[in-house]
Protein backbone atom coordinates (compact mmCIF):
# COMPACT_ATOMS: atom_id res chain seq x y z
CA UNK A 1 0.00 0.00 0.00
CA UNK A 2 1.40 3.65 -0.81
CA UNK A 3 2.45 6.12 1.70
CA UNK A 4 -0.59 8.73 2.36
CA UNK A 5 1.22 12.03 2.30
CA UNK A 6 -0.55 14.84 4.77
CA UNK A 7 -2.15 12.52 7.51
CA UNK A 8 -2.19 14.31 10.82
CA UNK A 9 0.24 12.87 13.94
CA UNK A 10 -0.82 10.09 15.54
CA UNK A 11 -3.78 10.42 18.03
CA UNK A 12 -3.84 7.19 19.52
CA UNK A 13 -2.27 3.60 19.48
CA UNK A 14 -3.69 0.22 21.13
CA UNK A 15 -0.29 -2.11 21.58
CA UNK A 16 -0.54 -5.67 22.94
CA UNK A 17 2.44 -7.84 23.47
CA UNK A 18 2.54 -11.79 23.66
CA UNK A 19 5.37 -13.30 25.80
CA UNK A 20 6.18 -16.96 25.22
CA UNK A 21 7.63 -19.01 22.61
CA UNK A 22 10.68 -21.08 22.72
CA UNK A 23 14.39 -22.32 21.52
CA UNK A 24 13.80 -22.09 17.52
CA UNK A 25 12.78 -25.41 17.52
CA UNK A 26 9.42 -26.56 14.82
CA UNK A 27 6.17 -25.11 16.73
CA UNK A 28 7.95 -22.45 19.13
CA UNK A 29 9.59 -19.23 18.31
CA UNK A 30 13.13 -17.44 20.28
CA UNK A 31 11.63 -14.04 20.19
CA UNK A 32 8.30 -12.55 21.26
CA UNK A 33 5.93 -10.92 18.71
CA UNK A 34 3.88 -7.44 18.92
CA UNK A 35 1.61 -5.75 16.98
CA UNK A 36 0.43 -2.04 17.64
CA UNK A 37 -2.46 -0.20 15.96
CA UNK A 38 -3.11 3.58 15.70
CA UNK A 39 -5.39 5.81 14.22
CA UNK A 40 -4.54 9.37 12.75
CA UNK A 41 -8.15 10.13 14.05
CA UNK A 42 -10.26 8.68 16.66
CA UNK A 43 -13.13 10.91 16.45
CA UNK A 44 -14.99 11.29 13.12
CA UNK A 45 -17.89 13.14 12.30
CA UNK A 46 -21.38 11.70 11.31
CA UNK A 47 -21.30 10.77 7.43
CA UNK A 48 -25.01 12.40 6.68
CA UNK A 49 -23.63 13.41 3.26
CA UNK A 50 -23.13 9.79 2.24
CA UNK A 51 -19.55 11.25 1.12
CA UNK A 52 -16.76 8.59 -0.45
CA UNK A 53 -13.68 7.83 1.68
CA UNK A 54 -10.46 9.96 0.57
CA UNK A 55 -7.64 10.92 2.36
CA UNK A 56 -5.62 14.54 3.21
CA UNK A 57 -6.91 17.58 4.10
CA UNK A 58 -10.34 17.02 2.76
CA UNK A 59 -11.09 13.52 4.28
CA UNK A 60 -13.98 14.92 6.72
CA UNK A 61 -14.97 11.15 7.40
CA UNK A 62 -11.96 8.91 6.87
CA UNK A 63 -8.80 8.55 9.11
CA UNK A 64 -5.82 6.68 8.15
CA UNK A 65 -4.64 3.16 10.51
CA UNK A 66 -1.55 2.14 10.99
CA UNK A 67 -0.69 -1.53 11.74
CA UNK A 68 2.84 -2.64 12.55
CA UNK A 69 4.26 -6.29 13.97
CA UNK A 70 7.80 -6.63 15.46
CA UNK A 71 10.07 -9.43 16.13
CA UNK A 72 11.90 -9.06 18.89
CA UNK A 73 12.41 -5.19 18.26
CA UNK A 74 13.00 -5.95 14.29
CA UNK A 75 10.58 -5.47 11.59
CA UNK A 76 8.60 -8.88 10.85
CA UNK A 77 9.54 -10.36 7.32
CA UNK A 78 7.27 -8.96 4.65
CA UNK A 79 5.18 -11.00 2.46
CA UNK A 80 1.47 -10.91 1.30
CA UNK A 81 -1.74 -11.62 3.32
CA UNK A 82 0.36 -11.02 6.71
CA UNK A 83 -2.02 -8.90 8.69
CA UNK A 84 -6.14 -9.24 9.08
CA UNK A 85 -8.36 -6.41 10.07
CA UNK A 86 -11.74 -5.91 10.76
CA UNK A 87 -14.43 -4.16 12.65
CA UNK A 88 -15.16 -6.36 15.75
CA UNK A 89 -18.30 -4.61 17.72
CA UNK A 90 -19.55 -1.04 17.75
CA UNK A 91 -21.12 0.08 14.67
CA UNK A 92 -22.69 -1.81 12.58
CA UNK A 93 -22.34 0.95 9.94
CA UNK A 94 -18.63 2.49 8.46
CA UNK A 95 -16.48 0.38 6.60
CA UNK A 96 -12.90 -0.20 5.80
CA UNK A 97 -10.97 0.65 3.07
CA UNK A 98 -7.11 0.77 1.12
CA UNK A 99 -7.06 3.46 -0.77
CA UNK A 100 -3.86 2.63 -2.18
CA UNK A 101 -4.88 2.87 -5.96
CA UNK A 102 -5.30 -0.77 -6.62
CA UNK A 103 -7.78 -1.55 -9.05
CA UNK A 104 -8.34 -5.20 -7.24
CA UNK A 105 -9.60 -2.94 -4.28
CA UNK A 106 -12.15 -1.05 -6.27
CA UNK A 107 -15.70 -1.45 -7.38
CA UNK A 108 -18.27 -0.55 -10.00
CA UNK A 109 -21.51 1.08 -9.80
CA UNK A 110 -23.83 3.30 -11.96
CA UNK A 111 -23.82 7.16 -10.74
CA UNK A 112 -26.90 9.26 -10.80
CA UNK A 113 -27.15 9.02 -14.94
CA UNK A 114 -26.58 5.27 -15.75
CA UNK A 115 -23.18 5.26 -16.10
CA UNK A 116 -20.87 2.82 -14.59
CA UNK A 117 -18.08 4.30 -12.65
CA UNK A 118 -15.75 2.99 -10.09
CA UNK A 119 -15.48 3.84 -6.89
CA UNK A 120 -13.40 2.60 -3.54
CA UNK A 121 -14.67 -0.56 -2.21
CA UNK A 122 -15.61 -0.71 0.99
CA UNK A 123 -14.94 -3.49 3.52
CA UNK A 124 -15.71 -4.86 7.14
CA UNK A 125 -12.78 -6.86 6.93
CA UNK A 126 -9.43 -6.41 5.15
CA UNK A 127 -6.57 -8.67 4.54
CA UNK A 128 -3.02 -6.34 4.36
CA UNK A 129 0.74 -7.44 3.50
CA UNK A 130 3.54 -6.21 5.57
CA UNK A 131 6.17 -3.54 4.67
CA UNK A 132 8.71 -3.38 6.59
CA UNK A 133 6.81 -4.75 8.73
CA UNK A 134 3.87 -2.76 8.90
CA UNK A 135 0.76 -1.37 6.31
CA UNK A 136 -2.12 1.43 6.50
CA UNK A 137 -5.23 1.48 5.54
CA UNK A 138 -8.44 3.55 6.26
CA UNK A 139 -11.72 3.74 8.37
CA UNK A 140 -14.55 5.75 6.84
CA UNK A 141 -17.77 6.94 8.48
CA UNK A 142 -21.30 6.43 8.26
CA UNK A 143 -24.30 7.96 9.13
CA UNK A 144 -24.82 6.63 12.46
CA UNK A 145 -23.16 7.56 15.56
CA UNK A 146 -21.38 5.51 17.80
CA UNK A 147 -18.07 3.15 18.69
CA UNK A 148 -16.08 1.50 16.62
CA UNK A 149 -13.66 -1.27 17.41
CA UNK A 150 -11.29 -1.89 14.88
CA UNK A 151 -8.91 -4.75 15.69
CA UNK A 152 -5.90 -6.45 13.65
CA UNK A 153 -4.24 -9.56 13.99
CA UNK A 154 -0.97 -11.25 12.81
CA UNK A 155 0.69 -14.56 13.07
CA UNK A 156 3.95 -16.08 14.25
CA UNK A 157 4.97 -18.11 12.02
CA UNK A 158 6.96 -20.13 14.26
CA UNK A 159 4.66 -20.61 17.19
CA UNK A 160 1.52 -20.35 15.44
CA UNK A 161 0.38 -17.46 17.96
CA UNK A 162 -2.06 -15.14 16.89
CA UNK A 163 -1.52 -11.96 18.14
CA UNK A 164 -3.96 -8.82 17.73
CA UNK A 165 -4.11 -4.96 18.89
CA UNK A 166 -7.42 -2.68 18.65
CA UNK A 167 -8.40 0.64 18.56
CA UNK A 168 -11.41 2.42 19.05
CA UNK A 169 -13.04 5.49 16.77
CA UNK A 170 -16.13 7.86 17.48
CA UNK A 171 -18.36 8.35 14.82
CA UNK A 172 -20.18 11.65 15.42
CA UNK A 173 -22.39 12.54 19.23
CA UNK A 174 -25.71 11.13 19.78
CA UNK A 175 -28.24 13.70 21.81
CA UNK A 176 -30.77 11.60 22.67
CA UNK A 177 -33.13 14.13 22.67
CA UNK A 178 -36.00 14.19 20.13
CA UNK A 179 -36.05 16.80 17.23
CA UNK A 180 -38.50 15.04 14.96
CA UNK A 181 -41.02 12.86 14.48
CA UNK A 182 -41.76 11.15 11.11
CA UNK A 183 -44.62 8.64 10.89
CA UNK A 184 -45.33 5.91 7.93
CA UNK A 185 -48.38 4.04 7.53
CA UNK A 186 -48.62 0.31 6.43
CA UNK A 187 -49.25 -0.37 2.85
CA UNK A 188 -51.07 -0.01 1.08
CA UNK A 189 -51.33 3.35 3.62
CA UNK A 190 -55.13 3.60 2.99
CA UNK A 191 -57.91 1.92 5.14
CA UNK A 192 -61.56 0.44 4.45
CA UNK A 193 -64.11 2.16 6.06
CA UNK A 194 -65.44 -0.40 8.95
CA UNK A 195 -68.26 -1.35 6.99
CA UNK A 196 -66.96 -1.65 3.64
CA UNK A 197 -68.36 -4.82 1.74
CA UNK A 198 -64.72 -4.87 -0.59
CA UNK A 199 -63.07 -7.06 2.02
CA UNK A 200 -60.47 -3.75 2.27
CA UNK A 201 -59.05 -3.82 5.73
CA UNK A 202 -60.15 -1.32 8.29
CA UNK A 203 -57.10 -1.55 10.41
CA UNK A 204 -53.40 -0.33 9.62
CA UNK A 205 -50.27 -0.22 11.03
CA UNK A 206 -48.52 2.90 11.73
CA UNK A 207 -44.80 3.71 12.70
CA UNK A 208 -43.50 6.63 14.41
CA UNK A 209 -39.64 6.88 13.78
CA UNK A 210 -37.88 9.69 16.29
CA UNK A 211 -34.36 11.19 15.39
CA UNK A 212 -32.22 13.40 17.25
CA UNK A 213 -30.40 16.41 16.56
CA UNK A 214 -28.03 14.19 14.75
CA UNK A 215 -30.38 12.42 13.08
CA UNK A 216 -29.72 9.36 15.08
CA UNK A 217 -32.63 7.33 16.81
CA UNK A 218 -33.94 8.33 19.85
CA UNK A 219 -32.58 5.52 22.69
CA UNK A 220 -35.19 3.22 24.38
CA UNK A 221 -36.74 5.19 27.12
CA UNK A 222 -38.03 4.33 30.64
CA UNK A 223 -41.59 5.98 29.86
CA UNK A 224 -44.19 6.64 26.96
CA UNK A 225 -42.26 9.25 24.65
CA UNK A 226 -44.55 9.42 21.85
CA UNK A 227 -48.31 10.62 21.82
CA UNK A 228 -50.66 10.07 19.19
CA UNK A 229 -53.92 11.14 18.83
CA UNK A 230 -56.69 12.19 16.12
CA UNK A 231 -57.14 15.08 15.39
CA UNK A 232 -60.59 16.40 13.89
CA UNK A 233 -60.94 18.86 11.37
CA UNK A 234 -64.17 20.76 10.15
CA UNK A 235 -64.87 19.08 6.70
CA UNK A 236 -67.22 16.98 4.99
CA UNK A 237 -64.11 14.54 4.34
CA UNK A 238 -63.23 14.38 7.99
CA UNK A 239 -63.48 10.43 8.88
CA UNK A 240 -62.32 10.46 12.50
CA UNK A 241 -65.94 9.79 13.60
CA UNK A 242 -65.60 6.13 15.07
CA UNK A 243 -62.28 5.57 14.17
CA UNK A 244 -59.62 4.81 17.15
CA UNK A 245 -55.80 4.31 18.07
CA UNK A 246 -54.90 0.84 19.81
CA UNK A 247 -51.63 -0.13 21.21
CA UNK A 248 -51.87 -3.47 23.53
CA UNK A 249 -54.05 -2.10 26.26
CA UNK A 250 -54.90 1.17 25.08
CA UNK A 251 -57.37 2.32 22.74
CA UNK A 252 -58.94 5.43 22.01
CA UNK A 253 -58.30 8.69 20.05
CA UNK A 254 -55.44 9.76 22.57
CA UNK A 255 -53.16 7.09 23.39
CA UNK A 256 -48.93 7.62 24.37
CA UNK A 257 -46.28 4.46 23.52
CA UNK A 258 -42.63 4.19 23.84
CA UNK A 259 -40.85 3.66 20.68
CA UNK A 260 -37.95 1.00 20.26
CA UNK A 261 -35.04 1.67 18.60
CA UNK A 262 -36.22 5.18 17.95
CA UNK A 263 -39.97 3.31 16.56
CA UNK A 264 -43.08 3.53 18.08
CA UNK A 265 -45.84 1.25 16.70
CA UNK A 266 -49.96 1.65 16.76
CA UNK A 267 -52.61 0.73 14.75
CA UNK A 268 -55.25 2.87 13.55
CA UNK A 269 -58.73 1.39 13.09
CA UNK A 270 -61.70 3.77 10.64
CA UNK A 271 -64.85 4.75 11.10
CA UNK A 272 -68.16 3.95 9.42
CA UNK A 273 -67.35 7.29 6.94
CA UNK A 274 -64.86 7.38 4.52
CA UNK A 275 -62.85 10.50 3.65
CA UNK A 276 -59.41 11.31 5.71
CA UNK A 277 -58.38 11.10 9.13
CA UNK A 278 -55.99 13.19 10.12
CA UNK A 279 -53.10 11.98 12.85
CA UNK A 280 -50.95 13.75 14.98
CA UNK A 281 -48.12 12.78 16.49
CA UNK A 282 -46.24 14.45 19.40
CA UNK A 283 -43.06 13.99 21.53
CA UNK A 284 -41.18 16.03 24.45
CA UNK A 285 -37.85 17.40 22.97
CA UNK A 286 -37.84 18.28 27.00
CA UNK A 287 -37.15 15.29 28.61
CA UNK A 288 -38.24 12.36 25.72
CA UNK A 289 -41.36 11.63 27.99
CA UNK A 290 -44.93 12.49 27.10
CA UNK A 291 -46.27 10.45 30.48
CA UNK A 292 -45.67 13.46 32.80
CA UNK A 293 -46.80 16.38 30.67
CA UNK A 294 -45.03 18.13 27.09
CA UNK A 295 -43.16 21.05 28.00
CA UNK A 296 -41.71 21.52 24.45
CA UNK A 297 -43.62 19.65 21.74
CA UNK A 298 -42.15 18.50 18.77
CA UNK A 299 -45.09 17.59 16.49
CA UNK A 300 -45.71 15.67 12.86
CA UNK A 301 -49.13 15.28 10.88
CA UNK A 302 -50.33 12.44 8.99
CA UNK A 303 -53.29 11.65 6.77
CA UNK A 304 -54.70 8.74 6.33
CA UNK A 305 -57.09 8.13 3.40
CA UNK A 306 -60.19 5.81 4.43
CA UNK A 307 -62.19 4.34 1.36
CA UNK A 308 -65.23 2.30 0.54
CA UNK A 309 -63.66 0.49 -2.24
CA UNK A 310 -60.70 0.37 -4.60
CA UNK A 311 -62.30 2.24 -7.34
CA UNK A 312 -61.99 2.30 -11.19
CA UNK A 313 -63.78 5.53 -11.51
CA UNK A 314 -61.16 8.42 -12.48
CA UNK A 315 -59.02 10.33 -10.10
CA UNK A 316 -60.92 13.19 -8.48
CA UNK A 317 -60.40 15.92 -5.37
CA UNK A 318 -63.56 15.91 -3.19
CA UNK A 319 -64.40 18.07 -0.64
CA UNK A 320 -65.07 21.85 0.13
CA UNK A 321 -63.89 24.06 -2.62
CA UNK A 322 -63.50 27.52 -0.07
CA UNK A 323 -61.95 27.50 2.84
CA UNK A 324 -62.03 30.01 5.69
CA UNK A 325 -58.71 31.05 7.49
CA UNK A 326 -57.07 33.66 10.19
CA UNK A 327 -54.19 35.59 10.20
CA UNK A 328 -51.94 35.07 12.66
CA UNK A 329 -54.29 31.45 14.19
CA UNK A 330 -52.91 27.60 13.22
CA UNK A 331 -54.81 26.40 10.54
CA UNK A 332 -54.99 22.78 9.21
CA UNK A 333 -57.07 20.91 6.67
CA UNK A 334 -56.70 17.26 4.88
CA UNK A 335 -57.66 17.73 1.49
CA UNK A 336 -59.41 14.20 0.06
CA UNK A 337 -59.71 12.63 -3.10
CA UNK A 338 -61.48 9.43 -4.68
CA UNK A 339 -61.34 6.83 -7.69
CA UNK A 340 -57.94 6.36 -8.48
CA UNK A 341 -55.98 3.75 -7.34
CA UNK A 342 -54.59 4.96 -3.80
CA UNK A 343 -52.32 5.86 -1.98
CA UNK A 344 -52.26 9.23 -3.38
CA UNK A 345 -49.41 12.13 -3.04
CA UNK A 346 -50.32 15.89 -2.64
CA UNK A 347 -48.61 19.07 -4.11
CA UNK A 348 -49.19 22.35 -4.56
CA UNK A 349 -49.09 24.20 -8.11
CA UNK A 350 -49.81 27.54 -6.61
CA UNK A 351 -51.44 30.16 -5.09
CA UNK A 352 -50.86 29.10 -0.95
CA UNK A 353 -51.07 32.04 0.95
CA UNK A 354 -47.75 33.26 2.67
CA UNK A 355 -47.54 30.75 6.27
CA UNK A 356 -49.38 27.84 4.84
CA UNK A 357 -47.63 24.94 3.05
CA UNK A 358 -48.50 22.10 1.54
CA UNK A 359 -47.99 18.35 2.09
CA UNK A 360 -47.33 15.49 -0.33
CA UNK A 361 -49.93 13.72 2.40
CA UNK A 362 -52.79 16.18 1.39
CA UNK A 363 -52.64 18.19 4.83
CA UNK A 364 -52.82 22.12 4.03
CA UNK A 365 -51.19 23.63 7.40
CA UNK A 366 -49.68 26.66 9.25
CA UNK A 367 -50.16 30.49 10.20
CA UNK A 368 -51.38 32.37 8.06
CA UNK A 369 -49.17 35.67 8.04
CA UNK A 370 -51.19 37.84 4.72
CA UNK A 371 -53.24 41.30 3.40
CA UNK A 372 -56.72 39.62 4.23
CA UNK A 373 -58.60 38.45 0.91
CA UNK A 374 -59.12 35.51 -1.09
CA UNK A 375 -56.55 33.69 -2.58
CA UNK A 376 -57.32 31.25 -5.06
CA UNK A 377 -54.77 28.13 -4.98
CA UNK A 378 -54.36 25.03 -7.34
CA UNK A 379 -54.22 21.34 -5.97
CA UNK A 380 -52.55 18.96 -7.64
CA UNK A 381 -53.10 14.85 -6.71
CA UNK A 382 -51.27 11.70 -8.15
CA UNK A 383 -52.28 8.62 -7.41
CA UNK A 384 -50.14 5.42 -7.21
CA UNK A 385 -50.72 4.74 -10.72
CA UNK A 386 -49.13 8.41 -11.68
CA UNK A 387 -52.50 9.72 -12.51
CA UNK A 388 -52.92 13.38 -11.66
CA UNK A 389 -56.12 15.25 -11.06
CA UNK A 390 -56.07 19.12 -10.15
CA UNK A 391 -58.32 21.95 -8.62
CA UNK A 392 -58.96 25.44 -7.63
CA UNK A 393 -60.12 26.08 -4.62
CA UNK A 394 -60.39 28.97 -2.53
CA UNK A 395 -58.82 30.26 0.71
CA UNK A 396 -60.15 33.46 1.91
CA UNK A 397 -57.66 34.84 5.15
CA UNK A 398 -59.83 36.70 7.45
CA UNK A 399 -58.39 39.31 9.95
CA UNK A 400 -56.50 42.42 9.94
CA UNK A 401 -52.02 41.33 9.45
CA UNK A 402 -50.92 42.11 12.37
CA UNK A 403 -47.15 42.96 12.80
CA UNK A 404 -45.09 43.12 15.75
CA UNK A 405 -45.47 46.06 18.13
CA UNK A 406 -42.55 48.20 17.74
CA UNK A 407 -41.71 50.87 20.37
CA UNK A 408 -38.80 53.03 20.42
CA UNK A 409 -37.28 56.15 22.17
CA UNK A 410 -35.47 58.83 20.09
CA UNK A 411 -33.84 56.12 18.01
CA UNK A 412 -33.12 53.38 21.02
CA UNK A 413 -34.51 49.90 21.58
CA UNK A 414 -32.42 48.82 24.05
CA UNK A 415 -33.74 46.29 26.54
CA UNK A 416 -35.48 47.11 30.06
CA UNK A 417 -31.53 47.07 31.46
CA UNK A 418 -30.83 50.13 29.28
CA UNK A 419 -32.50 53.48 29.71
CA UNK A 420 -33.13 55.57 26.68
CA UNK A 421 -32.44 58.97 27.23
CA UNK A 422 -35.46 61.57 26.56
CA UNK A 423 -34.20 65.51 25.99
CA UNK A 424 -33.22 67.31 29.11
CA UNK A 425 -35.22 69.34 31.61
CA UNK A 426 -34.84 72.45 32.79
CA UNK A 427 -36.23 74.17 36.32
CA UNK A 428 -38.22 77.30 34.47
CA UNK A 429 -38.85 75.77 31.84
CA UNK A 430 -42.31 74.09 30.63
CA UNK A 431 -41.41 70.26 29.84
CA UNK A 432 -43.09 68.07 27.27
CA UNK A 433 -42.34 64.69 25.25
CA UNK A 434 -44.84 62.32 23.44
CA UNK A 435 -44.38 58.67 22.82
CA UNK A 436 -45.03 56.77 19.65
CA UNK A 437 -45.61 53.01 18.59
CA UNK A 438 -46.44 51.39 15.45
CA UNK A 439 -47.39 47.75 14.70
CA UNK A 440 -50.31 45.12 15.78
CA UNK A 441 -53.38 45.87 15.33
CA UNK A 442 -54.47 49.03 13.93
CA UNK A 443 -57.87 49.27 14.70
CA UNK A 444 -56.91 49.19 17.87
CA UNK A 445 -55.72 51.88 20.27
CA UNK A 446 -52.20 51.92 21.65
CA UNK A 447 -52.48 52.25 25.66
CA UNK A 448 -49.93 54.11 27.23
CA UNK A 449 -49.05 53.48 31.06
CA UNK A 450 -46.14 53.85 33.22
CA UNK A 451 -43.59 52.96 36.08
CA UNK A 452 -43.66 54.02 39.04
CA UNK A 453 -46.79 56.20 39.90
CA UNK A 454 -47.20 58.75 40.29
CA UNK A 455 -44.31 59.73 37.47
CA UNK A 456 -41.12 61.57 39.21
CA UNK A 457 -40.36 65.41 38.23
CA UNK A 458 -44.24 65.98 38.60
CA UNK A 459 -44.87 64.70 35.29
CA UNK A 460 -48.54 64.26 33.96
CA UNK A 461 -49.55 61.55 31.36
CA UNK A 462 -51.77 62.01 29.11
CA UNK A 463 -52.71 60.29 25.52
CA UNK A 464 -53.07 62.42 22.15
CA UNK A 465 -54.46 60.22 19.91
CA UNK A 466 -52.25 56.85 19.92
CA UNK A 467 -49.41 58.70 21.35
CA UNK A 468 -48.36 58.63 25.06
CA UNK A 469 -47.56 62.45 26.52
CA UNK A 470 -45.47 63.40 29.62
CA UNK A 471 -45.60 66.56 30.72
CA UNK A 472 -44.91 69.16 33.41
CA UNK A 473 -44.81 73.53 34.14
CA UNK A 474 -42.63 72.59 37.51
CA UNK A 475 -39.42 70.78 36.94
CA UNK A 476 -37.79 70.55 40.20
CA UNK A 477 -34.66 72.54 41.20
CA UNK A 478 -31.73 70.59 41.84
CA UNK A 479 -29.52 68.37 39.21
CA UNK A 480 -31.08 64.81 39.31
CA UNK A 481 -31.46 61.89 36.60
CA UNK A 482 -35.02 60.56 36.82
CA UNK A 483 -35.43 56.85 35.58
CA UNK A 484 -38.84 55.33 34.94
CA UNK A 485 -40.83 52.37 32.68
CA UNK A 486 -43.34 53.12 29.92
CA UNK A 487 -45.10 50.22 28.47
CA UNK A 488 -47.35 50.53 25.12
CA UNK A 489 -50.19 48.18 24.74
CA UNK A 490 -52.35 47.28 21.75
CA UNK A 491 -54.89 44.95 21.86
CA UNK A 492 -52.63 41.54 23.01
CA UNK A 493 -48.90 42.79 22.03
CA UNK A 494 -47.22 44.94 24.51
CA UNK A 495 -43.43 46.61 24.53
CA UNK A 496 -41.43 48.02 27.53
CA UNK A 497 -38.76 50.33 27.62
CA UNK A 498 -36.81 52.11 30.32
CA UNK A 499 -36.19 56.11 29.98
CA UNK A 500 -34.00 58.66 31.41
CA UNK A 501 -34.62 62.26 31.80
CA UNK A 502 -31.69 64.71 33.31
CA UNK A 503 -32.74 67.97 34.71
CA UNK A 504 -30.16 70.46 35.64
CA UNK A 505 -27.58 69.47 34.24
CA UNK A 506 -27.72 66.20 36.22
CA UNK A 507 -25.91 63.30 35.67
CA UNK A 508 -27.77 59.33 34.34
CA UNK A 509 -25.16 56.62 35.11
Amino acid sequence: MKKLVGIAAVAVSALLTACGGGGGSSGESSLDYSISLRAAKTQLPINIANEQPSSGAYARYTTTLYVEAREGGAPIPGGPDIFGCNIGQGLDSGALAYLDGDPAHKVKVKDENGVEIEIEGLYRSVVLGANSGGNSFHFHASNQAGTARITCSVTNPADKRVHSASVDIVVGAATGKPASVIATTQAPRYLGSRDNVNLIRNNVGIQAFLMDDANQPIPDPSAANVQISIRPFASAADASAGARLLSGAQSGSVIQVRTIGGVGLISLSSGPKRGVILVEFTTDRFDNNVSNGIQDPVTSLKAVSVVDAVATKPLTITGEDALDAANGLPFAYALSAEGGVPPYSWSDAGGLPSGLTLDETGIISGTPKTPPGDYAVVVRVADSTGTVATRNIKIKITGALIEPLVFTVNGCSGDLNTACPLPDATTGTPYLYGFSATGGDVTKPIVWSYAPTPLPMTLVATSAGNAGVISTNTVPAGAACYKFFVTATRDTLSATRQVSIRANGGVCP
